[in-house]
């Protein structure tokens, strides 16, 4: 007889088991070298702690109730849980923390579509180290895992939220046309992008600017090549581009039009590429504003590595 499970879950034979626990280990072993110390949130937390972190509609969560009637959601990412500890629980403790995790986490998914409801993270969340000082180190410790655990092709595509909300200010884009524009380029939507860009009515040069530069891709002579308010809204990219270490800075590719599809991203962010894999391995940014909205404004980034990916990379590099 064949006892199905859900739609986006799996079971984990031994064999596989033991390689992903080696990666894992790897993963530790670079956290601690790093002076990241681990912690664990609850796999279900209130509703009103996602909705505070604005990951409720970006992330779609598995909601429940307790026994009290309160709305508690499996949680779907690990970065606004963490938020919620560092408030609640470091009130007071002089920063910078570096906090590790290796953890599950679950969101809804769409039929059909291979999604996974259930997959284990593994990450750091850097809080109170500002840009670029902060998003350089955190960009060093991704690299040293993916390296510790032998992934050998992959790349980093590096861009800045800010940069783009920079060219929006400067063309004057406001209110519901500025989040139109903000979604089609969250979800890569060129051809939409330039729609909405084109029924602005702006005129050629800054309609040129808002559909040009996101599309733009490559290595650092990229950013040379900006001109004007382009060219100074990447100013905070360059900081923190001569801040990486040679082995780090080979591996990026810069993205202007990368957004990364959560609100609470500021300034700089990143995914990990791998040609073994269509999908990103993981992703990471800088959430200066997300500590805030616990009561605990301060500068933070941080990044998560999905571990089954980074299985399915590593087979498929040997393979190749």
């Amino acid at each position: 007889m064949i006892h199905p499970i859900p739609s986006g879950t799996r079971d984990v034979l031994p064999d596989e088991m033991r390689e992903l626990r080696a990666i894992i280990a790897a993963a530790h072993d670079v956290f601690g070298r790093a002076g990241y110390g681990e912690v664990a949130t609850p796999a279900l937390e209130y509703e009103s702690t996602l909705a505070r972190g604005g990951v409720a509609s970006a992330l779609p969560a598995y909601r429940l109730f307790d026994e009290a009637g309160d709305v508690l959601v499996l949680r779907s990412d690990m970065t606004v849980p963490i938020a919620r500890l560092v408030a609640t629980r470091f009130d007071g403790v002089e920063p910078p923390l570096r906090l590790s995790y290796v953890a599950n986490a679950y969101r809804v998914v769409r039929a059909q579509r291979g999604q996974p409801r259930e997959f284990l993270q593994a990450g750091i969340e850097l809080i109170g180290a500002p840009a670029p000082s902060g998003s350089a180190e955190a960009l060093t410790v991704m690299c040293d895992v993916l390296d510790a655990v032998g992934l050998e092709r992959y790349r980093v595509g590096l861009g800045d939220v800010d940069l783009y909300v920079s060219l929006l200010d400067g063309c004057g884009v406001q209110g519901e046309a500025r989040q139109r524009l903000m979604h089609q380029l969250a979800d890569r939507d060129f051809v939409g992008l330039a729609r909405e860009v084109e029924a602005l009515g702006l005129d050629d040069e800054a309609a040129e600017l808002l559909v040009h530069v996101p599309q733009m891709r490559g290595g650092p002579e990229i950013l040379e090549r900006l001109g004007g308010a382009a060219s100074a809204a990447a100013e905070g990219l360059r900081g923190l581009y001569a801040l990486l270490p040679p082995r780090v800075a080979e591996r990026v590719i810069f993205d202007l039009g990368l957004l990364g599809g959560l609100d609470y991203y500021t300034g700089a962010i990143f995914e990990v590429y791998d040609p073994a894999l269509g999908v990103p391995i993981g992703q990471g940014g800088r959430y200066d504003d997300l500590l805030g909205r616990f009561g605990s404004p301060q500068p933070a980034v941080g990044f998560a590595l999905t571990i089954e990916r980074l299985h399915i990379a590593l087979t498929g590099e040997e393979r190749a």
